[in-house]
């Protein structure tokens, strides 16, 4: 038993660390790429990704976690028939799911454009552009789901290694192939913006290819063993593909819904941002430009904080599941509360501190050309990170206690209002109408994900209440600091090229993390929050007022 534990927390950990291994690729690369085709580019790149992005999810329905707790159970009795049957029929699923996912984006291209933009212009994306970009990525769909379920049947056997090294090695292919295409499109053939764009949405069909091999190389390796086990099978429950299926989409729709939440309200934007702007605020060209930092360059940067948080805070979610199991509600309640102390500790001053810093932050990683429209809307989006990372957290605190149905709920309430409001935001308040609607939406989800916790763990909010008080005075401390430090550094070295954006960047950045940390040393929140991490810094701090 010791042995399984040990090595399902092993592979647990080697997953979550090349999940952000990948993700932080995701989020480097998006700057070299941004200096190769402009917003202009990133923003048709963004009108390709987010319908695929839903599609794939929709396809693939969380399939990865649901299948590796399907194989698992029926492994753990001593039947791996069941779980391989699922596996080879899965298999067959995924393919057809894919390729109809596929057909479907590849022929709708041309439709969807007139929602993305009524009528494209010669100052912007033009309709030929946008409906080949729509059908380079669309490509992808066939071979990413089939991915999926191998991942998930290799996690049923606690084999987390496939799945860390396919996702790593796709994501790398992916980028390489992105800045390799687009680069030698734009700067050594002179081609077309569009065609550079097409092709580089393409790199998700080819990075998928690549993710494809490394599993196919698994399987080969591992065949015999499973195959063996197979035939070692003690017990056979025969189970009709209708109740797999069945049992299957109980563990898949409340992991993918949650999932969806960031895609879903990108989506809302790609079909409301450039019809509400374009005409009443804004040209195409300068809709266009606004929309890609909005959608993605802006995005970008603020998923930075969020990924750490989420990172530390997820790690909980089994050991809540547990507690909330067991019935023991003393240590239920003390993990949540250690789950909300980390999230609030490290992404309050974060969001804060990107606001603050959001001209030097934008300039330094995206240039000076679209550096007025990028800082501006930056600096309204930065505080959002604090709002994903508390929906995510709670969602997965209410995953952990068997909830999951209340996320669900909070998300669908949250995306009607924004759905209700984003695109009469936009009309009256321009590009930060979008930013606002995305507030109002996430604030009613987290609403209902912070009562259901507080019901159905009997959790009280005073402590909480309390810290998150204490952080918010540190963190305005910590943003006069900030604020006062940059405006020196303007005045010093102002921001006129990429270079010059750096200093400005990296003096805020330092400043404010030495202030903020400073303060919750003294007053000892950080020993609180942070617990044994933070253990050395207490006794030092106790040997002193001895």
């Amino acid at each position: 038993m010791g042995v399984a534990d040990s090595k399902l927390m092993r592979g647990t950990m080697v997953l979550t660390a090349a999940t952000f291994a990948s993700k932080i690729l995701g989020l480097i690369y998006i700057f070299p790429f941004t200096a190769i085709v402009g917003q202009t580019g990133i923003a048709l790149y963004s009108y390709g990704y987010l319908p695929y992005t839903v599609l794939l999810s929709l396809a693939t329905l969380g399939v990865p976690l649901a299948v590796s707790k399907f194989v698992s159970k029926y492994n753990a009795l001593g039947d791996y028939r069941t779980g391989h049957r699922l596996f080879q029929s899965g298999l067959l699923f995924m393919s057809i799911s894919g390729l109809i996912a596929f057909l479907a984006l590849f022929f709708s291209a041309p439709y969807i454009v007139p929602l993305i933009i009524e009528n494209p212009t010669e100052n912007g994306n033009s309709f030929e552009d946008i409906v080949f970009t729509i059908r380079m990525v669309s490509v992808a769909l066939i071979v990413v789901p089939i991915m999926s379920i191998i991942r998930g049947y290799f996690q049923g056997f606690q084999s987390m290694g496939p799945t860390a090294v396919s996702q790593v090695i796709e994501q790398i292919v992916r980028i390489v192939f992105i800045l390799a295409v687009t680069f030698s499109i734009v700067n050594v053939m002179e081609g077309s913006l569009g065609v550079a764009v097409g092709f580089a949405t393409f790199g998700a069909f080819v990075g998928a290819i690549g993710g494809l091999t490394v599993l196919m190389i698994y399987w080969f390796k591992r065949k015999k063993y499973i195959y063996e086990q197979i035939e070692q099978s003690t017990v056979d429950h025969q189970l009709p593909l209708k109740k797999m299926y069945k049992e299957l989409i109980a563990y898949a729709l409340p992991l993918s819904f949650v999932g969806l939440a960031i895609p879903l309200y990108q989506l809302i934007d790609l079909f409301t941002f450039n019809r509400a702007l374009i005409g009443s605020f804004m040209n195409q060209a300068e809709s266009e430009v606004a929309f890609a930092v909005f959608s993605n360059t802006a995005h970008k940067i603020i998923l930075i904080p969020m990924a750490l948080a989420t990172a530390l805070s997820i790690t909980l979610v089994p050991t809540i599941t547990k507690s909330f199991t067991t019935n023991d509600t003393a240590l239920l309640q003390k993990q949540i509360t250690q789950t909300y102390q980390v999230i609030l500790f490290l992404t309050i001053p974060a969001a804060v501190g990107m606001s603050v810093l959001a001209y030097p932050a934008f300039g330094a990683l995206y240039g000076m050309k679209d550096l007025e429209v990028g800082g501006y809307i930056l600096r309204y989006y930065a505080p959002i990170t604090l709002f994903f990372s508390l929906f995510a957290v709670t969602g997965a605190i209410l995953q952990g206690m068997n909830k999951q149905k209340y996320a669900v709920i909070a998300l669908a309430a949250g995306l009607l209002i924004k759905l209700l409001t984003n695109a009469w935001l936009l009309a009256v308040l321009g590009p930060i109408g979008g930013v606002l609607a995305t507030y109002l939406g996430y604030t009613i989800s987290i609403m209902i994900t912070v009562w259901a916790i507080g019901k159905f763990a009997e959790f009280h909010y005073r402590l909480i209440a309390k810290r998150t008080l204490l952080i918010s005075i540190f963190t305005i401390v910590m943003a006069s600091g900030v604020m006062i430090v940059n405006t020196g550094m303007q005045n010093l070295l102002p921001i006129t090229s990429q270079l010059r954006a750096f200093p400005s960047l990296f003096v805020g950045v330092i400043v404010g993390a030495v202030i903020y940390l400073y303060l919750g040393y003294r007053s000892n929140l950080a020993g609180h929050v942070l617990g044994n991490r933070f253990l050395f810094l207490q006794k030092k701090k106790q040997r002193q007022q001895e």
